[in-house]
């Protein structure tokens, strides 16, 4: 009667036997329903009610709402194929042995201008054009301009030439062909490679990307100005052979860790600090390689402020230091920045401000990327924001970003592209390029997990510290939390210990 409800005869017994009177009631005000009640409308309000209790059962919390006590990490090493007995000694009782040998910082010389924009394109274009030519090719390349003024002669199937040149405006057509540019410092000429079900290229399936360099073999076909692809010449990627450190000795690898942003999980840091101190494979690590966005930053997207615990970076850097602080004193932090750092958004990135530095203790600041080498161990290290270009890709997702790697490795380069997402800074060389092979070559930015082999290189995607954020959630994409990636330099076993 409070609620201004009547109840006939045909529902008192459905309402006596309800097995929460007062919600349902509760419920039905909240709609500002009056009236007389039926059947349907109380089975009605009632499979609302249990919808969204099953809604909250079925929630996935990775963090604690409320501080609890921390309970160690669920098993003290036990990984069978990580042998502690082949490391002679403990972290704590070796010197660090960090050999730097690139990264920018301090030597960002680009005004940018139209000078220095030609300079690093045509640098890309002689040294990658140098690989390609090392693994030997079907004929002598030749230029595009002179490609053209001898068209006639080299049109047909019987006829063959080879051509080097940047890639522009890649697609494929509504017939399943693949068509681009290809363009060098001289001239460029339209290219297209015909689909073929009994032969298929692969690039008709993988693509190429906007100012991929690679060198095609191929003729004019009749009278059309089209130059018609039959093969694609990319550097050579041959199997490699890692390089190992005399002693057993390991590196920990981590990524993402967002400290400022509200879903920062402190608590399984705090386990993962735990068991550093405790367990007989966390004696092994010497140096932790964190590959960006350390904290959360300001100001990075819109509304970002309503989803900060702090909103001011200088106290996020600050609450980071504490935290890596709480680590054993033998390991050695390697710390590059990401697209949350403060440092200019352009790639190549210079290593975090002195400022920021000297709340630091046993922490080496590099920049984004850096290639350096632990114990002879060659490392290269990117926090990964061209992912989001690499993703167009038919093979690359966000849910399997190791794809991306692989085709970064393929084409030689961390971010071929100009004026998509990935930001890039046109110094006078182009210092993205993969000149050489590397033994581990690890990113993070995406907030996955794999550790895997290809052709020889350990590629790890780093594991984040950050729970699921209202933008993932709105894409449906969940990330890997809190799983801390472990290789002995020595052996390049591999171990990935979940802290969630």
């Amino acid at each position: 009667m409070k609620a201004s409800l009547l109840a006939r005869r045909d529902v008192k017994e459905l309402l006596l036997s309800h097995p929460n009177l007062e919600l349902l009631i509760s419920k039905l005000e909240s709609k500002k329903i009056k009236g007389i009640l039926s059947k349907e409308l109380i089975s009605e309000i009632t499979n609302e009610i249990n919808s969204e209790k099953e809604l909250v059962e079925i929630g996935r919390t990775i963090a604690p709402i409320k501080p609890r006590e921390i309970s160690p990490a669920p098993r003290p090493h036990g990984l069978e194929h990580y042998d502690i007995s082949l490391f002679e000694t403990n972290a704590n009782e070796i010197d660090n042995e960090i050999e730097v040998l690139f990264e920018i910082t301090g030597n960002s010389i680009t005004e940018g201008r139209k000078e220095d924009i030609n300079s690093f394109f045509n640098n890309r274009f002689q040294r990658i054009s140098a690989m390609i030519r090392q693994q030997g090719l079907p004929n002598r390349p030749i230029s595009i301009s002179k490609l053209i003024q001898e068209r006639r002669s080299r049109s047909g199937y019987n006829t063959s030439s080879t051509i080097i040149g940047m890639v522009n405006d890649p697609k494929h057509t509504k017939n399943g062909h693949f068509t681009f540019v290809l363009e060098d410092d001289g001239a460029e000429t339209d290219c297209i490679c015909y689909k073929d079900k009994e032969n298929p290229n692969p690039i008709i399936k993988t693509g190429l990307m906007q100012d991929d360099v690679i060198a095609v073999t191929g003729s004019f076909v009749d009278d059309r100005d089209t130059f018609r692809v039959d093969e694609f010449h990319r550097p050579p990627l041959k199997r490699h052979h890692k390089k190992s450190s005399e002693i057993g000795i390991s590196v920990a690898f981590l990524s993402d860790i967002h400290v400022g942003s509200k879903t920062f999980l402190e608590a399984q840091w705090m386990k993962m600090v735990e068991w550093f101190h405790n367990d007989p494979l966390a004696k092994t690590i010497k140096y932790l390689v964190l590959s960006g966005d350390v904290v959360d930053g300001v100001g990075i997207y819109p509304n970002q402020d309503k989803e900060l615990a702090i909103k001011d970076f200088y106290k996020q850097y600050s609450k980071f230091a504490e935290l890596l602080e709480l680590l054993p004193e033998w390991v050695e932090c390697i710390l590059l920045p990401g697209n949350h750092d403060v440092v200019r958004p352009a790639e190549p990135q210079p290593a975090l401000d002195p400022e920021i530095q000297s709340d630091f203790n046993s922490t080496t600041f590099v920049g984004n990327p850096c290639s350096f080498k632990l114990h002879g161990v060659d490392i290269l290290s990117y926090h990964g924001k061209s992912i989001d270009d690499f993703v167009s890709m038919p093979e690359v997702s966000y849910a399997h970003p190791v794809e991306a790697m692989k085709e970064m490795l393929r084409r030689r380069h961390l971010a071929p592209t100009w004026g998509k997402k990935t930001p890039l800074s046109p110094e006078p060389e182009d210092n993205l390029i993969i000149g050489k092979i590397p033994d581990i070559f690890v990113t993070g930015h995406v907030h996955g997990h794999n550790c895997s082999d290809f052709k020889g290189t350990t590629l790890i995607c780093s594991s984040t510290w950050q729970d699921q954020t209202s933008y993932q959630r709105m894409l449906g994409f969940q990330p890997q939390p809190c799983i801390l990636t472990v290789i002995n330099l020595k052996t390049h076993a591999s171990a990935s210990i979940p802290f969630a």
